[in-house]
């Protein structure tokens, strides 16, 4: 039984790495999250047409996936921050 989780940890990734984008370009952080889960619903959406074992086969549940692995990309970058820092959440480079 495959239930398409790499197509899921995919959209995470490249999520994460939006926000990494946008953390960078002098945006306000706040956006980081929105901005994560909107990339993720879009690219949840594509997916249901490029990746036959998505899981999701209409639109409507491929942009809720997108949205919720967007968003999984913030909440496990802040997960890793205060593992390694403490609540201060001052690490190097972060």
């Amino acid at each position: 039984m495959n239930f398409g989780i790499a197509s899921v940890a995919a959209i995470t990734v490249i999520a994460w790495l939006i926000g990494q984008i946008v953390k960078v370009s002098g945006l306000n952080n706040k956006w980081i999250p929105v901005i994560c889960g909107l990339s993720g619903g879009i690219l949840g959406i594509l997916a249901v047409g490029i990746m036959p074992d998505f899981p999701a086969q209409d639109y409507i549940t491929a942009a809720a996936v997108g949205i919720a692995s967007g968003l999984a990309a913030t909440g496990a970058h802040q997960a890793v921050r205060q593992l390694l820092c403490g609540s201060s959440g001052n690490a190097p480079g972060s």
